[in-house]
C-alpha cells in the first residue's frame, strides 16, 4: 500500500512539474503536510566500515516535497554504533532532535549523522526509540539491496530510492517550495 496522497497545495515555480510517477513509484508531490509516518518492512542496511545496522522494522515519514526520511529502531543498530553528540534542533511537528555520532567497528566517526526524538511530539511517539541518518555520512546504506541517493542540499536526510520521483526540496532554488 503506498502513503496516503494529497498534498499541502506547495507549488512549483512556473516552468517546473512534478514528475509522473510510473508502476511501483511514488510522487513526493502526493505525500501530505504535516508528514505522516508509515512502516516499512524491506530490508534496510547501513555499512559503516562494516555493518551497524540491519532492520526489516523501519519507519519513513512522509512530507511533501521530501524523499522520504528513513527512521531506524535503535535495537537493531550494532552496539556502539550510536553516541550522543552535540546539537539540538526543533520540528514544527516531531519536536526537538537529539542529534547523534555514527561509530564505525574500527572507531571511524561520522559526527551528528543521525537524529532522534526522546520525546516526540503527540501523533508521532512511534518515533520513539528510533534514529534517522544522513545517507551519505555512512559508507553504504540501502533498501530492498538498492543503494540509498542522499536528498540534495545539507540540511534534509531524505532518502532517494528508485520509487521516489521529485523534484525534491533541498536542491538550490527550492528553499521557497
Amino acid at each position: 500500500m503506498g502513503p496516503p496522497r494529497g498534498g499541502t497545495g506547495r507549488r512549483l515555480p512556473p516552468g517546473v512539474e512534478p514528475e509522473v510517477p510510473g508502476p511501483g513509484q511514488e510522487s513526493v508531490w502526493d505525500y501530505p503536510r504535516p508528514p505522516v509516518v508509515v512502516a516499512d518492512a524491506r530490508p534496510v542496511v547501513v555499512r559503516f566500515g562494516g555493518e551497524v545496522c540491519r532492520t526489516t522494522a523501519a519507519l519513513r515519514v512522509l512530507e511533501t516535497s521530501h524523499p522520504p526520511t528513513w527512521y531506524l529502531p535503535v535495537a537493531d543498530f550494532a552496539p556502539g554504533a550510536l553516541r550522543p553528540a552535540a546539537g539540538r534542533s526543533l520540528c514544527e511537528f516531531k519536536g526537538q532532535a537529539a542529534y547523534l555520532d555514527l561509530v564505525a567497528p574500527d572507531g571511524r566517526t561520522a559526527g551528528a549523522a543521525a537524529w532522534t526524538y526522546p520525546d516526540p511530539l503527540p501523533g508521532y511517539e512511534t518515533l520513539r526509540d528510533h534514529v534517522a541518518l544522513y545517507p551519505e555520512a555512512a559508507d553504504e546504506v540501502t533498501v530492498a539491496g538498492e543503494r540509498v541517493r542522499a536528498q540534495p542540499g545539507s540540511f534534509y536526510g531524505g532518502w532517494v530510492t528508485d520509487d521516489v520521483v521529485g523534484p525534491f526540496k533541498g536542491a538550490p532554488g527550492s528553499m521557497g517550495w
